[in-house]
């Protein structure tokens, strides 16, 4: 049974953001910062064995300048170069400035061969099929998706834990780009239907299932108190309010990792929103239960969390 505040790992990138609030309020950073990573907390004395690495990653990313237009592998190839998982993703709206868009899939199908001489002249980027996108949407990046992000945006993403990135477009950057394995992985059209965000409970908005993880929403009402039963490896962090889920405190840019685990969670005076990510294909049935329609009391008292 696992319950745990969750580090951070900054990732620092020449495109990221030096504010990062209020989303961490980590400040005197010696550069932009591009994306901000979520790890398990550290195993006790340095002698003692790591935890095994989770099969997710979560992370917020901060660009402040148009990212690479890129694709990444499935398992099926990752597997063939000797790589544990391939990349399917996806990004939650947490900030967008006016007009901010993010890329996805083709306008229309391509062959191959016209796809590769888009990459080798640049004209790429005029085919990816871009749209403005607003604070609390969800997109889905399967595998083998084209997708870009663009400027002015704060995303939530998660992600199969793997860092391979097969980049088609980069706006200059004296960075290398990768034809042959894009072409090898990527579907050349527009993206597959993404099915809409929907509630499973009046609490929990489904808003992707795939083959690898789900993502969901979560909003509790002030004062309420709750049975989360996390057992494959989940994530969960905060967008709003506060709680307290077991011991440990949930507010606004928290993460929190539990496997194997059932506890409370008590929400504070200003209610809770938050994302949770775990390591399935399909919803949870028992994922949150709420114990006063239990028949359990809940308590009346203000809860101070404390970052």
């Amino acid at each position: 049974m696992t319950i745990e505040q969750a580090g951070l790992t900054i990732v620092p990138k020449p495109w990221g953001s030096g504010d990062l609030r209020p989303w961490s309020p980590l400040n005197d950073l010696s550069g932009p910062v591009g994306e901000l990573w979520f790890e398990r907390a550290p195993r006790g004395p340095p002698q003692s064995l790591p935890h095994p690495l989770p099969k997710l990653l979560l992370k917020l990313l901060f660009p402040m300048e148009p990212l690479s237009i890129q694709v990444h592998p499935d398992d099926a190839f990752a597997h063939a170069r000797g790589l544990e998982h391939g990349k399917s993703e996806a990004w939650y709206i947490l900030s967008a400035s006016p007009g901010a868009r993010i890329g996805l899939g083709l306008k229309k199908p391509l062959q191959p061969e016209a796809l590769g001489e888009a990459i080798a002249d640049g004209s790429i980027k005029d085919l990816v099929s871009w749209r403005t996108v607003r604070v609390g949407e969800v997109v889905s990046v399967p595998a083998g998706t084209i997708h870009a992000i663009g400027a002015g945006l704060v995303i939530a993403e998660i992600q199969q834990r793997s860092d391979v990135t097969f980049r088609l477009f980069d706006y200059g950057r004296d960075r290398p780009l990768h034809a042959a394995d894009a072409l090898a992985v990527a579907h050349c059209g527009p993206p597959p239907r993404q099915t809409p965000p929907h509630p499973l409970t009046r609490a929990r908005i489904l808003l992707i299932a795939s083959p690898f993880f789900v993502l969901e929403r979560i909003d509790l009402p002030a004062f309420s108190r709750w049975r989360l039963v996390a057992d494959p490896e989940t994530w969960v962090l905060g967008l709003g309010g506060a709680a307290t889920v077991g011991a440990l405190g949930l507010a606004p840019g928290q993460a929190l990792f539990l496997e194997n685990e059932g506890c409370t969670l008590d929400v504070g005076d200003d209610g809770v929103s938050a994302l949770v990510a775990y390591a399935a294909n399909e919803p949870a049935v028992d994922l949150l239960r709420d114990l006063a329609s239990l028949g359990v009391e809940t308590p009346t008292i203000s809860l101070e969390v404390r970052p």
